[in-house]
């Protein structure tokens, strides 16, 4: 959540980042007025227990008519007490819950608009032209086929549309990945994490996926547990309600976990493959940081996704995500997008993203230095997200008898491997 002083002292800007999301302006001012009616009901509670305590202490000394007539001021002032402490119960609680609708303030150099508006801050490759090598590129799932890599069909069969198994040289990829991921975010000084796939509410909300994103999470209702959609969440609420120590920051985590999301919304989008799917596998990178270091560590953690990228022989682009597109957590977020041959396009693999303080008020996570007791910063960013990493590869590494270049950085995952070769049925 955002710093209610920020909202008192600057409303305006608080206004601009909700219209810039795309979200609801008036929720400021019914903030505005809700914490308003916090503090008031607050200041009338903490008078009326004053003159309470103060007459409590004139009772034992009064007599006859004087004592009647505190007692019953007192039985006045008990009541009135009871209502106030009631009344600022509910103005906190207000407060509280529409405090928690509001997104984080967007960076002012974000751009603003929707998804199509993002800016390309770098590219880096160049895409292969296959014409120019004499032959058209197959899509990921008909090499995945060829390699016995990838089954849809069985996947479909037994879980339903947009699941999928990797079989074979696919599974082994997809280890290779990991290991891969894992070995460069040990090596860059982030502890290997293997976390929680079930979560409880206040992990989910402090993360801030039950307002905007909450039609894509999975509810297990008899239990009220929630699917992470993302490391992030049991990566965020690991140091919920404690205080950390600011001479041991940045700590850093790298958490490999199962990751499921509903995907609504997106009804006939990618419908092929295994691009956008409902369960897939993810090594996710997180900072808890001082705040004020929080915009050079989100620059750190893009470099090391381009590391990765490069190192995967994948052309993408670098893009600052528009101000509508952003999560309600996110100030500022850069995605790495890879070329896709058979789309003709980038698109997204891993994410970049700033919370500031945001997560870390919400899930009461703070830091102490010098200047006393504060809360940090945290920010996250996908290393690799397997299915999407592996539609890349395949598509971008494939020649033109079916077989895939496997790049060096993963060749020690996968025996040696220096190509995939299709396997006759």
């Amino acid at each position: 959540m955002i710093d209610l002083r920020l909202l008192r002292e600057d409303p305006d800007r608080v206004r601009a980042s909700q219209r810039a999301r795309g979200e609801d302006v008036a929720l400021v001012d019914a903030l505005l007025s809700a914490d308003e009616r916090r503090r008031s009901s607050s200041h009338r509670f903490d008078e009326l227990r004053a003159e309470q305590k103060a007459l409590g202490k004139l009772i034992p000394k009064a007599q006859g008519d004087e004592k009647a007539e505190l007692l019953k001021r007192a039985g006045e002032l008990s009541a009135a007490v009871k209502a106030a402490d009631a009344e600022q119960n509910e103005a906190a609680e207000e407060a509280q819950r529409l405090l928690l609708q509001l997104g984080n303030v967007v960076h002012p150099d974000v751009p603003v608009g929707g998804e199509e508006d993002f800016t390309v801050l770098e590219t880096i490759g160049t895409p292969r032209d296959f014409a120019a090598e004499g032959f058209e590129p197959k899509d990921h799932l008909e090499l995945g086929e060829l390699l016995a890599a990838i089954d849809v069909e069985r996947g479909a069969k037994v879980s339903g549309s947009r699941f999928y198994y990797l079989t074979g040289i696919g599974a082994l990829l997809e280890l290779a990945l990991v290991n891969a991921a894992i070995a460069q975010a040990t090596a860059a000084g982030f502890i290997p994490m293997l976390t929680p796939a079930l979560v409880r509410p206040r992990a989910m909300e402090g993360t801030g996926f039950l307002g905007q994103a909450a039609e894509n999470v999975y509810h297990l209702e008899k239990d009220d547990y929630y699917l992470v959609g993302t490391s992030e969440v049991p990566l965020a609420a690991y140091h919920m309600d404690e205080i950390l120590d600011a001479a041991k920051l940045p700590v850093r985590y790298a958490g490999f976990s199962p990751c499921f999301r509903r995907e609504a919304g997106t009804y006939g989008k990618d419908t092929r493959g295994i691009f956008r799917v409902h369960q897939f596998d993810k090594v996710e990178m997180f900072s808890y940081i001082a705040p004020e270091d929080a915009e050079a560590e989100h620059q750190r953690l893009l470099d090391w996704e381009k590391q990765w990228l490069t190192s995967l022989g994948l052309p993408f682009q670098v893009i600052d995500v528009a101000t509508g597109d952003l999560g309600a957590s996110a100030s500022r977020k850069f995605d790495c997008e890879a070329w896709i041959p058979t789309q003709g396009k980038y698109r997204e693999l891993t994410s970049a993203s700033n919370c500031n303080e945001f997560q870390a008020r919400r899930l009461s996570i703070r830091m102490r230095d010098e200047k006393g007791t504060r809360p940090l910063a945290t920010l996250n960013g996908t290393l690799c997200a397997v299915p999407r990493t592996i539609v890349a590869l395949l598509e971008n590494h494939q020649q033109a008898d079916g077989s895939v270049l496997v790049p060096e950085v993963l060749r020690p995952y996968l025996g040696g491997r220096e190509v995939l070769e299709p396997v006759a049925k």
